[in-house]
């Protein structure tokens, strides 16, 4: 069984910062690529940034140099700094990797995803 495990959201004012955290535990042989999607109110979930396991990175048009993706492969963890929000990032954010288990299957997960809400 794997898990992705999401944490960091909250509260900020605008031109704030916060950091989220996507830990994957269980039994993993390898991840692949991570990817940070996020999900408005009444909006179509949308792909946020993404990092592929040699540390390669995309982002969306919306958070190109606000928004940072990084992860640490030695402790299976995903993280995303977001500075300078505003509050059309207000959204429950996911986090979603490709990981092959133990047993030599892939799968897609996801976690459960995180509340920002970005507001004064």
């Amino acid at each position: 069984q794997v898990q992705l495990v999401e944490s960091g959201g909250g509260l900020v004012q605008p031109g704030g910062s916060l950091r989220l955290s996507c830990a994957a535990s269980g039994s993993i042989l390898s991840i692949h690529g991570m990817y940070w999607y996020r999900q408005a109110p009444g909006k179509q979930r949308e792909l946020v940034a993404a990092i592929t396991s040699g540390g390669s990175t995309n982002y969306a048009d919306s958070v190109k140099g606000r928004f940072t993706i990084s992860r640490d492969n030695a402790k299976n963890t995903m993280y995303l700094q977001m500075n300078d929000l505003r509050p059309e990032d207000t959204a429950v954010y996911y986090c979603n990797a490709e990981i092959t288990r133990r047993d030599y299957v892939p799968h897609d997960y996801w976690g459960q995803g995180t509340q920002v809400t970005v507001s004064s």
